[in-house]
């Protein structure tokens, strides 16, 4: 547009030039929203194994090729950086996304782009064979094979009063080891590395931490090198009152969880009827004042044959806000591996889904003006999406929580006697929960700091064992090599949010009191939305935990919680029961402002929207599960 004498005014050439900016930006999101969907259909139906659809593990590759390739466009990433200095403000904080993320995923030359494409490949063919493995163990008395997951292994040794059983299970774990490394874990090891140097970077855990945290491997270890020591005598004392309490047969790795927790486990499982947990879950955050802003989400709860194995939270729509300040709620799929029939499943898939479900929470409140805000891969910070979820799933152990919302299928309350043994249980064991989660990051760190010539089956596998040795004190009841993270390129060298965001988990909750503060507490719902989950990646993680909590992130909190004597723990815990022990505070209508979808595979079994509320689908799942355990 020019004026009557043909010149073009300043604030013409402004509005053209916001104008033009606006298009990039409005194509941008568009285009990723598109290759975002695809890759997660791919993901979803090839982790679920669904039937109805087109899913392979080549279609994966491609979508995620694709989506990675729109990422890592140089001229997208040069256009974000040349028009930031000519946008407005609102803009330049869309654009600032952009470069930030696009800078994560650039391929530096051909020879990157191939050895990124070869990695994708290689690892979803190790993916799909271990997606087929028919894991399991063999009885010890009858010699039949026991298939199981590799959660309903965990549960086999938490559970099973029978040592060699509990041993079965453990080796049952111990097979995926072997499995994947013959099965190409290690030249895909060499394949990250290789890419990863070739970016620069001093290896693959440098290169995944710096895009993801914002800083880079060094730095990282410096936090957790501090968490370790701190916690070295910990484990120590723990081992040694092990031993003593319940005799050395107690620290063998098929022992340990059942040592904790075996007769506890099964006396809990009454109260966490895995039937309710639905309905626990939505009574418990629509209490919290957590809404989920127009989501659709889906649920596929049950273990079965050839399902990934492990719980996870994707979000084929990301939530945003669109520039004619519209709202674009997200579409979540998440995922829980329960087996109904077993004790202690209940517990588990409960804690499993409101872990997810905090995910999910968090993911459908970011509010900004762009979708790669509110998409899960850097930069978007491991620990800030772990934070969420973890917090969340943290109440499941809380007096205050259990009293009120574990009931048996009376309806009678979990009594405190029950909750009291698990504590005189565990309280004094907790350490190896941290050490554990320490050990992955640790292994993975060496794993990829090893020259090639050393990648080998019988060296990895020895590495994992002696990681085990020096963090956990003995090899662990979860073998190094059958977390399912380290295969997935998108969870590998990310363990360490896990412990980062635990640390944040006992710091945000020392800020909100502890527990008793936290149940029913619509005003904790409100802080998090406002503060960790609106702003999505816009704002580093270790600046949001200190806007929250006025501090800088500290694992002092962790490790001050561990170290509270037992007998003082017990009754504080035993004053957070009595304030709750009446039941739940709101018990009306569950409003999350979202509709639930229950699937199982390729099965919808409930839909809240068609049934009319959340308490009529939670009914008829309730009824789907009586009728797959007649």
């Amino acid at each position: 547009m020019t004026n009557k004498d043909g010149t073009t005014t300043k604030k013409q050439k402004l509005d053209a030039t916001t104008q033009e900016i606006q298009k990039f930006i409005d194509e941008t999101n568009a285009e990723y929203e598109r290759v975002h969907v695809l890759f997660e259909e791919q993901f979803w139906g090839t982790k679920m194994a669904l039937q109805a659809g087109t899913y392979s593990t080549a279609l994966l590759s491609a979508t995620k090729e694709a989506m990675e390739s729109f990422l890592g466009d140089e001229e997208n990433l040069a256009k974000a950086t040349r028009y930031a200095a000519a946008a407005t403000a609102e803009q330049r904080t869309v654009l600032d996304c952009f470069a930030r993320t696009f800078a994560c995923y650039q391929m530096s030359s051909d020879a990157a782009r191939k050895l990124r494409s070869a990695a994708t490949a290689a690892e979803d063919a190790l993916s799909d064979k271990r997606n087929k493995l028919g894991l399991g163990f063999a009885d010890p008395e009858t010699g039949a094979f026991v298939e199981k997951s590799s959660v309903g292994l965990r549960t086999t040794m938490r559970t099973a009063d029978d040592e060699a059983t509990r041993r079965a299970a453990w080796e049952g774990l111990r097979s995926i080891g072997p499995f994947v490394l013959e099965g190409g874990f290690c030249d895909l090891v060499k394949q990250r590395n290789a890419l990863a140097k070739a970016l620069g970077f001093e290896d693959f855990y440098d290169y995944k931490v710096t895009n993801a945290e914002g800083f880079g491997k060094a730095a990282l270890f410096e936090k957790l090198d501090k968490l370790r020591a701190g916690s070295d005598g910990l484990l120590a004392a723990a081992r040694d009152k092990l031993c003593a309490a319940k005799g050395e047969g107690a620290a063998e790795p098929w022992n340990t969880s059942y040592a904790l927790a075996g007769e506890t486990e099964k006396a809990l499982d009454p109260y966490f009827p895995f039937e309710k947990s639905v309905e626990v879950w939505g009574r418990c955050f629509g209490a919290l004042g957590i809404s989920y802003k127009g989501a659709t989400m889906s649920l596929d709860l049950l273990d079965r044959k050839h399902k990934y194995s492990n719980g996870f939270c994707h979000w084929p729509q990301p939530a945003w806000r669109k520039p004619d300040g519209s709202w674009q709620p997200s579409v979540t799929n998440f995922t829980s591996l329960a087996d109904p029939k077993a004790v202690g499943s209940g517990k588990t898939a409960l804690t499993t889904l409101m872990h997810e479900a905090g995910h999910a929470a968090h993911f459908s409140n970011i509010d900004q003006p762009s979708p790669l805000f509110s998409q899960e891969r850097a930069p978007t910070s491991v620990a800030y999406a772990e934070n969420q979820s973890m917090f969340l799933d943290s109440l499941c152990g809380d007096a205050a929580w259990r009293a009120a919302y574990c009931r048996d299928r009376a309806g009678k309350p979990l009594p405190f006697s029950l909750h009291e043994a698990e504590l005189r249980a565990t309280h004094d064991y907790a350490v190896f929960g941290l050490r554990g989660m320490l050990a992955v990051p640790y292994f993975e760190k060496a794993l990829y700091e090893l020259a090639d010539a050393d990648v080998t089956p019988a060296n990895v596998a020895a590495l994992a064992d002696d990681v085990e040795r020096e963090l956990q004190g003995g090899l662990a009841s979860r073998p190094l090599l059958s977390v399912p993270h380290i295969l997935s390129d998108e969870a590998s060298c990310y363990y360490h949010g896990y412990v980062l965001a635990e640390m944040s988990v006992h710091q945000t909750r020392d800020h909100f009191g502890g527990a008793a503060k936290i149940v029913d507490n619509p005003a904790v719902g409100t802080a998090l939305a406002d503060v960790y989950w609106r702003p999505g990646n816009s704002v580093p993680f270790l600046d949001l935990v200190e806007k929250l909590t006025g501090k800088p992130l500290s694992g002092d909190p962790w490790l001050a919680a561990l170290a509270v004597p037992l007998e003082d723990h017990v009754a504080a815990e035993r004053a957070d029961y009595d304030a709750f022990v009446g039941g739940a505070k709101a018990n009306g209508p569950v409003d999350l402002d979202m509709k639930i979808l229950v699937v199982d595979g390729d099965e919808l079994v409930a839909d809240s929207e068609a049934l009319g509320s959340f308490e009529a689908a939670c009914a008829k799942f309730e009824a789907w599960v009586a009728s797959r355990a007649a």
